[in-house]
């Protein structure tokens, strides 16, 4: 077995991460609110990576560098909120001139583990972008935003009593509930990213079902890789725009060209479905039955 790589660092707790990072004692074992401002790093190597079990929201404003979206380059000077789940690999830049204008908002999943969050969280498809598919803000959600965050703020400073965990999650659920609706924003704003997202996503969808045999079914995962996005960002952006994310857009596509194919062909079912990229003729006669209500057969019968 391979040993660990050295640079990798894995932090289980809010206090051994603020050890790490050179800050006091945290005020909640749970949950904390770094000033990236306050952080020491001058004695973390360059490639330091880390492994935290935390979710991990972090703001940033005045970056310095170009970032990348598929092709194109975005300006990132405003505001920018990233997010992360638990258990993410992610690199901290050593070099002490890096930007530490922001913040990040850390919380271990036992925070809401008994509340409706704890499974709702996994509804938030942005923990699981790519960096270079921040959240964009304007002022005023940028306002919205650390409005929010200074009201966990105060909670963490305040006494602990029996309400504080109910206070603060209830925050956390607004504050999600708020990026949500500013990623959905930003999907119609952004319109030229967005629509040459969905151009080039449809030219991969016809490529694959143009009428090429022995073509592997597509997968979510596989075209956004092909489309230089994560899946989560890529089936988001599509539910934003036209009401349904990447795997219903791939059956349906799916569905309308199995359907040329029973119409102006011989083939049998089992061909049909091969050459559609199914290891399974019976995968394939399911799916066209919950689709149209059909079996494959029956939708050729019917227009003899």
């Amino acid at each position: 077995m391979k040993p660990i790589t050295p640079n990798i660092k894995k932090i289980t707790s809010v206090k051994e991460l603020h050890s790490f990072a050179g800050l006091p004692s945290p005020l909640n074992p749970l949950i904390t609110i770094i000033d990236h401002a306050l952080t020491k790093n001058a004695s973390q190597p360059a490639d330091q990576k880390m492994l935290l079990d935390f979710y991990n929201i972090s703001i940033k404003r005045s970056f310095k560098d170009e970032l990348r979206y598929g092709k194109n380059h975005y300006d990132f000077d405003d505001g920018t909120m990233s997010f992360i789940a638990p258990n993410q690999l992610i690199s901290i830049d050593g070099d002490d001139d890096r930007n530490k204008d922001g913040w990040s908002l850390l919380f271990h999943p036992d925070l809401i583990r008994a509340y409706p969050l704890g499974q709702a969280i996994k509804n938030y498809g942005f923990f699981s972008y790519a960096i270079n598919e921040a959240l964009h803000l304007s002022d005023d959600e940028e306002k919205t935003i650390e409005a929010i965050v200074q009201n966990i703020q105060k909670e963490i400073n305040a006494r602990l009593d029996h309400f504080s965990q109910d206070v603060i999650v209830s925050n956390l659920d607004l504050l999600l509930s708020y990026c949500n609706r500013f990623y959905s924003r930003q999907f119609i704003t952004r319109k030229m990213a967005s629509s040459d997202l969905l151009t080039n996503f449809d030219h991969l969808l016809n490529s694959y079902f143009s009428g090429n045999a022995d073509l592997p079914l597509p997968t979510v995962e596989k075209l956004a890789s092909q489309l230089h996005v994560s899946s989560a960002y890529l089936s988001d952006m599509l539910r934003s725009l036209t009401g349904r994310n990447t795997q219903h857009h791939i059956h349906n596509r799916l569905i309308e060209r199995a359907k040329e194919v029973l119409i102006t062909t011989d083939l049998s079912v089992s061909e049909i479905a091969y050459q559609l990229g199914f290891e399974y003729p019976q995968s394939f006669s399911k799916l066209f039955k919950t689709k149209t209500n059909f079996t494959p057969l029956e939708f050729r019968n019917s227009f003899n």
